[in-house]
């Protein structure tokens, strides 16, 4: 194995050991299917990739196509529209019913196999789409991080804006920049990407759980404001 190969092996693995420890988390600790489920989705694309990478198996593979379509299913809705929703839990107070949480992820599977399956159909428009997503979720991202700056806990703010701007130039040059000495399966920007979604989910849980106990504690002072007030 060569020193780029353990690379990304080691940053996959990373980015694997993250998503399935934290997407646990999320669902256990905090009930929030929509993260849970999501960070375990990106492990499972993780898993699957990286026994892939380790087999090199060709493009004829079915875990090629696995692949692909988990690929698409991530960068198109859930980490963007799937990701949103479930912040807004802290953020807004948001309590999605079954129904939204559950079509969201149909959405996701509708929009990444239509993603993966017609990609050369689709063409320069589907790498557009995935930018102009990625856009969009990083301005709520934005507004994350101010959120979290204002409510003191200014270095989970910093951690957050700093996976943000990574996961913003990976998503930006996904599919129109090709690294200088990169091999044909872009190992070297997969160690850059797996890496920085590993950084990513790890960040948004950990800003997501100082908010949530944030949020926690707003609620006790008030509960408590309200008995004093009435005795």
């Amino acid at each position: 194995m060569s020193i780029r190969e353990l690379l990304f092996a080691v940053a996959d693995i990373w980015m694997i050991a993250v998503g399935f420890t934290y997407g646990v988390k999320f669902i256990r600790t905090h009930k929030n299917y929509l993260l849970g489920i999501e960070w375990i989705i990106v492990a499972t694309s993780g898993t699957n990739f990286l026994i892939y990478g380790l087999l090199k198996a060709g493009h004829d593979s079915p875990m090629y196509g696995l692949a692909y379509f988990l690929d698409a299913f991530s960068r198109s809705i859930g980490i963007t529209l799937i990701l949103v929703l479930g912040l807004m839990k802290v953020t807004h107070r948001y309590k999605p019913p079954v129904a939204v949480d559950i079509g969201a992820f149909a959405l996701a599977a509708v929009v990444g196999f239509l993603l993966s399956q017609f990609a050369n159909e689709i063409g320069t428009s589907g790498k557009i789409f995935y930018i102009v997503v990625n856009v969009l979720t990083t301005m709520f991202l934005i507004y994350f991080v101010k959120r979290l700056w204002n409510i003191g806990e200014r270095k989970h703010a910093v951690w957050s804006a700093a996976a943000t701007a990574c996961g913003f130039v990976i998503a930006a040059t996904y599919d129109f920049v090709h690294i200088p000495g990169d091999d044909a399966e872009h190992t070297i920007f997969y160690i850059f990407a797996l890496s920085t979604w590993g950084l990513q989910m790890f960040a948004y849980y950990r800003a997501y759980q100082v908010f949530d106990a944030h949020n926690k504690r707003v609620d006790a002072r008030t509960a408590s404001g309200s008995t004093h007030a009435t005795a």
